[in-house]
């Protein structure tokens, strides 16, 4: 088994990798849409320090961050077979799902959407965690 912090990722806010391989699967931590930088992608701040969050810029932030960690681990999103999302606030299920059907369909990753109260950082509306199946031949 092998686990990794995936380098031009942000750092885990923890002491856990980004990915983990256990035989032919790829388990993903809990990915937001956090920036290496630090920064949210789709949370903005203006002059007055009044924060506006987008979904549908965070799930597809979410999942190019998730495509960027599983090519570090040899996959891609089309050898996902589950994911859960976790939204803060479920009148956002809506644009989370929008953008979530351009990157997946009926014949992508089984899928579990849970509303919890709070995650790691105030300006983040959503957090998914994943696992995968890795080809066969591929040990990245």
């Amino acid at each position: 088994m092998t686990g990794q912090v995936v380098p031009g990722k942000a750092v885990p806010r923890g002491r856990f990798p980004h990915v983990k391989v256990a035989g032919g699967l790829v388990f993903v931590s809990g990915t937001s849409s956090r920036r290496p930088d630090g920064t949210i992608a789709g949370a903005r701040a203006d002059a007055m320090g009044t924060v506006t969050a987008d979904i549908r810029e965070q799930t597809r932030a979410v999942i190019e961050n998730i495509r960027d960690i599983l090519r570090a681990a040899g996959a891609d999103l089309g050898d996902l077979v589950q994911i859960t999302a976790y939204l803060v606030n479920m009148n956002d299920f809506g644009g989370y799902n929008e953008v979530y059907a351009e990157y997946f369909d009926e014949g992508g990753p089984t899928r579990t959407t849970v509303a919890v109260h709070q995650l790691p950082h105030p300006h983040l509306l959503i957090e998914m965690q994943a696992v995968a199946v890795r080809p066969e031949g591929n040990v990245g």
